[in-house]
């Protein structure tokens, strides 16, 4: 089944999980800025969590869903609805043939998910679907999506079929397991107030001064308006070395802070290139990737130091969760 793209809203692309396994040839790993939303919204509709779906920012689009399909969306509120009635989040739901799926604007986050039994069908590319923009590869083309396109989806697993038959048998079109993922879908910044993200000392953080060691902790940093899927610019109280460094390229991950001469860091994100020059002075715990991507532009954001040690524990108690929804839709199933 193919659906037809009405309007492309501001940026909208298809994702998954990212291609491993070739950055040491230069390829970036790219898919989902939010990867614990679109596993969850995959796990929804009973694809493998790694299957692509859409990555909607801020504006979404306007989708003709030309057969019975059963979608589920997550991450960012961005005010869904299907035939101008408001739409669950978080829950497998039922779209007849025909009908339209919108978007309002955002209410909180700025990324939402949207997966489709069977999965976006596109063409592998080194292993993924992820669009990677820059290169122009994976995806729809290797860009993001326009007005006209035609989005084709696989075949529904039987496992799909089965969570479709919970929401026929249903009160209503839509069915939810969600309470067994716990926190793993409470992963919003508040509208507000500056969003706190765990880190690590990075590898050049001791050669900080004194006072921007303290201000990466104590001071908020507000996200800049030229940030992308590649980085987040961060806006500060400037930041600098104690000694000036000419310093060899080294691995990058997703959640590395860098130090440009500028003063003013930024957080390298799904699209980021696989190696750097600058000084690494923290790592993103990766349990708080999530709440990062889901910070828009504007958005304060506070650094919080803590161990690798608990940024591991926090990391597999997150996995757990996102196990248990697994189990939970498995005790569920019709």
């Amino acid at each position: 089944m193919n659906l037809r793209v009405l309007r492309a809203g501001l940026l909208t692309t298809v994702q998954d999980l990212g291609r491993t396994g070739h950055q040491h040839e230069g390829v970036p790993v790219g898919g989902a800025m939010d990867t614990a939303a679109l596993r969850v919204a995959n796990l929804l509709v009973g694809n493998a969590e790694s299957a692509a779906g859409l990555e909607v920012t801020l504006l979404g689009p306007t989708l003709e869903l030309p057969g019975d399909v059963l979608l589920s969306i997550t991450g960012a509120d961005l005010a869904p609805t299907l035939d101008e009635r408001p739409l669950l989040m978080a829950h497998a739901v039922h779209a007849p043939a025909g009908s339209q799926l919108a978007f309002g604007g955002p209410r909180a986050g700025c990324r939402a998910y949207v997966a489709f039994a069977g999965g976006i069908d596109v063409p592998l590319v080194l292993g993924s679907r992820a669009t990677y923009l820059r290169a122009g590869i994976g995806g729809l083309h290797g860009r993001a999506l326009a007005a006209d396109d035609r989005i084709t989806l696989g075949e529904p697993s039987a496992r799909s079929r089965r969570i479709a038959a919970c929401v026929a048998v249903g009160s209503s079109a839509s069915w939810s397991p969600a309470r067994f993922a716990g926190t793993a879908l409470r992963v919003l910044p508040s509208t507000g107030t500056a969003v706190e993200v765990r880190a690590l000392r990075g590898r050049h953080y001791d050669e900080l001064t004194a006072a921007s060691q303290q201000a990466l902790w104590l001071e908020p940093f507000v996200v800049s308006g030229d940030s992308d899927r590649m980085g987040y610019r961060l806006v500060g109280p400037p930041l600098a070395l104690a000694e000036p460094r000419e310093l060899v390229s080294e691995a990058v991950a997703f959640g590395t802070v860098q130090l440009p001469p500028g003063g003013n860091p930024i957080v390298l994100l799904a699209d980021r290139q696989t190696t750097g020059g600058y000084p690494r002075v923290l790592e993103v715990a990766s349990v708080d990737l999530p709440l990062l991507a889901q910070t828009p532009p504007g958005g304060q954001v506070r650094f919080r130091e803590v161990s690798l040690e608990e940024a591991q524990r926090l990391y597999l108690a997150r996995e757990q969760e996102l196990a248990r929804l697994d189990v939970g839709i498995t005790l569920q199933l019709c």
